[in-house]
């Protein structure tokens, strides 16, 4: 392919050692925490929901992250996680073929030995060469019902078709667009919302709550939530 590999100066290292060089946390019943590798674009606003569960909420004793990733290095979720004590990397992915990116990002998380790959605001699709290393270990939140609304910008499909309740859905993913296997649902009024910012502020709220709680979920019963 013409587009060459990005140099390794472009490549931010792993702020820790990975899990292969450590022996995992336990939790309170002795048992191995689940390692979860949380990937992000942008702000980080669900990754610090879920840093946070695993240190003092719903995640507790359950989960640890074992990397942020990102394939943007400046995105400010980076230095985020850095500042709550996650260790972080970054793969630039810009002007990059999507399944050679996608493969060496794979090869780069799998020296983390994730139990989960959990998508935070993560603004990729996916190929084959992502998903297979990690199939049915990968989670998404979207911020409508998949159902009714796949892709970008759904809270201002919700706003801009006036609806006066939407769903935030978690789900497993695979290799369609918002088309895996629904793990979690919870509905958000938008009764009086006059704004797209009071929308997304809504749904957010509900996100940063609903994301935590079903992974602890999934992690406690070891299998998907109807």
């Amino acid at each position: 392919m013409s587009t060459a590999v990005p140099p390794q100066q472009n490549r931010q290292a792993p702020a820790s050692p990975p899990a292969s060089a450590n022996k995992a946390a336990a939790g309170a019943g002795g048992g191995k925490l689940a390692r979860l590798a949380i990937l992000l674009s942008g702000r980080g606003s669900n990754m610090l929901a879920l840093v946070r569960a695993t240190q003092t909420g719903v995640l507790k004793d359950l989960a640890e992250v074992a990397v942020v990733f990102s394939n943007r290095p400046d995105a400010p979720g980076l230095a985020l996680a850095a500042a709550h004590g996650c260790p972080v990397a970054a793969l630039p992915s810009r002007g990059r073929p999507r399944e050679t990116f996608d493969a060496e990002a794979a090869a780069l998380l799998q020296q983390y030995e994730p139990d989960f790959v959990v998508l935070a605001g993560y603004m990729r699709i996916l190929s084959s060469a992502f998903i297979q290393p990690f199939a049915g270990r990968i989670l998404n939140i979207h911020p409508a019902d998949t159902h009714q609304h796949q892709g970008l910008h759904a809270y201002e499909w919700a706003f801009d078709n006036q609806l006066t309740e939407t769903k935030i859905t978690v789900h497993l993913v695979d290799e369609g667009l918002d088309t895996g296997p629904i793990l979690a649902q919870q509905p958000v009024s938008l009764h009086g919302a006059a704004t797209l910012a009071e929308v997304e502020r809504r749904g957010l709220a509900v996100e940063h709550e609903l994301y935590p709680r079903t992974l602890a979920s999934l992690i406690k019963n070891g299998k998907m939530m109807n």
